[in-house]
């Protein structure tokens, strides 16, 4: 009995073996094998068999193993059924899944807390988050234990279907009641937070962990550091950044680019400087988003040149540039006043094959306006296809500029037209333009329609 035991663990691992580098057809082939020489299979070879056909095959292929099962005499379980709910949900197929659950229900299977996380985990892939609560409810008037993944995929399914709010009043209450959120909890929470701004409360919970028995790493800096920044709270963000580096932690490239992009908003070039030189020292291997970053640290100093020499070196490394990288040497020639060079930019990124790109055309339209050559800007403006706000915000004060200050009212009402809003800055230039021009009537109607627009807005 011992030895048949012992042989159908060994079974069972060599089966796990070949499942988790996909031999699927190897693990088979063991199988039989093993019966011939008189191994008997387990519901735990079956189920590794289960899993391995939901992950890298499909449910229907999972399910034929079920059936093998049955004929086998093994009676499949719990784990069995969760593995194909799971791949079920993984395929966004609910009406399976919901069948699945039923099955199981029906074969006298009790659910465990993870056939309830995974139910959960579906309705909020789904986009069913009210669905995916009631579960929640289901689990916590049974009999059954939450366990931390329960808590985690409720807050990260609340947060990514736009209840952010929720989230934050659940982990509230959880740590009311006792719960000692896990560190995944927190970077959970935190990562949330910083998808819809909530910067001020995502430094909330950072400090909260700090002060726990966990102690944040850098996935968590780095996620609320980036947030900062997107908010476009430089100093807050770079007060995060000395807080990670006093306390020992290592910056990946993305850390570096994402403090290197900050600092060059912000006119620190030496700043910019100093963290490149590290991330060059520190034998980070550079990727595309490296360069561009540099890229863009040498366009703003006006070393186009050196650029120029970057990007060569970019494609001779073998790396494929992309519409980003084009875009940073268009904005870097027409701020140094090469408009030519810019257009001829601009021709090569779409021989190369580059879609039309909106951020590029803006830039080439603002260097012309800011060059004088404002028909030239206002025949790009004609050919474009896509216009955002930036387009007409650079093409109205140009055109303000310029004294042509009606040209200027027709492109505004069509911008407000298109239901755009732009800056008040520019809003404000056009009316007094008008008004010192003589066109108090063309003044007094724009300032209605802008009126108009930004309450239906």
């Amino acid at each position: 009995m011992m030895v048949c035991r012992l042989s159908t663990m060994l079974l069972n691992v060599c089966i796990s073996s070949f499942c988790k580098v996909r031999l699927l057809g190897r693990a088979e082939a063991v199988i039989i094998d093993g019966i011939r020489l008189g191994v008997i299979p387990d519901v735990v070879t079956y189920n590794t068999l289960v899993h391995a056909y939901c992950q890298f095959v499909s449910v229907d292929a999972a399910y034929s193993v079920v059936h093998r099962m049955k004929e086998a005499g093994i009676s499949p379980d719990v784990v069995t059924y969760n593995s194909l709910i799971s791949g079920a949900t993984r395929n966004r197929l609910l009406s399976r899944v919901l069948d699945l659950f039923e099955e199981m229900l029906q074969q006298g299977i009790h659910p465990d807390v993870w056939s309830y996380n995974i139910l959960m985990h579906c309705f909020f892939k789904l986009g069913k988050p009210d669905e995916a609560n009631r579960v929640f409810q289901d689990i916590l008037l049974s009999d059954l234990t939450p366990h931390a993944a329960t808590f985690n995929i409720m807050i990260n399914g609340l947060c990514k279907n736009g209840y952010t709010d929720n989230a934050l009043m659940l982990f509230r209450n959880l740590q009311r009641h006792g719960f000692v959120p896990p560190l995944v909890t927190y970077n959970i929470l935190i990562s949330g937070l910083c998808k819809t701004r909530r910067v001020g409360q995502a430094r909330k919970i950072l400090k909260d962990l700090g002060e726990s028995s966990h102690k944040p790493n850098a996935v968590t800096y780095t996620t609320v550091m980036s947030c900062c920044f997107r908010s476009k709270q430089y100093d807050q963000g770079l007060e995060i950044m000395s807080e990670m580096k006093s306390k020992g932690y290592t910056f990946d490239g993305f850390a570096y680019c994402t403090v290197i992009a900050a600092l060059l908003k912000t006119g620190r070039m030496e700043g910019a400087n100093a963290f490149m030189e590290q991330m060059m020292n520190s034998g980070i291997e550079m990727d595309l988003v490296s360069y561009n970053t540099l890229l863009n640290k040498l366009c703003k100093e006006g070393k186009v040149e050196a650029a120029y020499k970057l990007l060569d070196e970019i494609e001779n490394g073998g790396l494929l540039c992309d519409k980003y990288t084009h875009t940073i040497m268009i904005d870097g020639l027409c701020k140094a006043g090469n408009i030519a060079g810019a257009q001829q930019h601009l021709h090569y990124m779409n021989m190369m094959g580059f879609q039309e790109n909106l951020v590029a055309f803006n830039c080439l339209i603002d260097g012309l306006g800011k060059a004088g050559e404002i028909d030239r800007a206002m025949e790009l403006y004609n050919s474009m296809e896509t216009r955002d706000s930036f387009t007409y915000d650079s093409l109205v004060l140009n055109l303000c500029k310029a004294g042509r200050v009606l040209c200027a009212s027709k492109l505004m009402m069509k911008c407000l037209r298109e239901g755009l809003i732009l800056l008040y800055s520019t809003r404000r230039a056009l009316l007094d333009g008008l008004r010192s021009s003589g066109f108090t009537n063309e003044a007094r109607k724009l300032q209605s329609k802008i009126r108009l627009a930004r309450l239906l807005r």
